[in-house]
This record gives structure tokens, sequence and C-alpha cells, in this order.
């Protein structure tokens, strides 16, 4: 993802998920399900190698981004048709859920980097001087790689 944004130019947008194991309310079968999600790591992942590519990373409110049409910003739970698709109430604009999710979260992204808002990743770990860890070396294409250390 990471690579991409960096080859094209652009930003990546997440969403704030902070919370959201409070947030949400599960039946008992799905708590060990929802408690082993790791959105967190994910995007401190994404976020970490974004800084390292100079990627400017915009984490944006999640709230309604699912039941709200990307074509026409029509608002509604009822067009969540599926978990698989959204159909607007109001324009007819259908799509994939998750693709129309993910059109609201870029608008969104859009809209805060208009406003001139920086981008919101955390700096980087410092990395362990010295010894510790793997060595790095260059290939010939001047790709670094990591090898065990001895």
């Amino acid at each position: 993802m990471v690579a991409e944004a960096e080859r094209t130019g652009r930003g990546i947008a997440l969403e704030d998920l902070t919370g959201i194991r409070e947030r949400v309310r599960l039946r008992k079968p799905q708590r060990a399900t929802h408690s082993s999600w790791s959105f967190a790591q994910l995007g401190a992942f994404i976020a970490y190698k974004a800084k390292k590519a100079g990627v400017p990373v915009m984490y944006v409110d999640p709230a309604y981004t699912s039941r709200t049409c990307a074509e026409c910003g029509h608002i509604d739970r009822a067009n969540r048709v599926s978990q698989a698709w959204f159909a607007c109430r109001s324009c007819g604009f259908v799509d994939h859920a998750d693709r129309n999710g993910s059109r609201n979260i870029r608008a969104r992204a859009e809209e805060l980097w208009r406003r001139g808002a920086q981008s919101t990743a955390p700096d980087p770990p410092p990395t362990p001087q010295g010894g510790a860890g793997r060595k790095r070396s260059t290939t010939a294409s001047g790709a670094r790689c990591a090898s065990p250390g001895l």
C-alpha cells in the first residue's frame, strides 16, 4: 500500500478506530474473533512505513462511512443492503459496500487535506545503533535486504 502511494504521489487514508472494542457490542461467540482484530497494529505498520517513505497518512472519523452514499451523500441505515452491497435509497447508486465506504474515507481525508491538516503518521521508533538486530546490505539493484546477524 505504501509503495503504491509513494509511486503514484498520493497519501493514505485510514479510519481512526480508537476505542472500537469499547463501542462495538457483540454476542458471546463473536467476542473472541473481535478481540483478536489488530487494527492498531496494522495502522501502526502502515504509518511507520509511510513516514519512512514520506507518504502522508490521514486518520478520519469512521462514523457512517458504510451508510453514506459516496455519490449524493445520503445517510441511511437501509442503504447497506447486505454485508457486501450498498444501494442508496435516495439516488439509486449501487456499489460494493467496501468500495463505497473507501470512497467516503477518501473524500473525508481529501477534505481534511484541503483544510490544511498535516499527516498524522507518528514518528517511526528510533532504530537501535550498534550490533543489535539484523545486518543490512544493499543488492545490485539498490534494494535493501536483511540477513541474519552472525
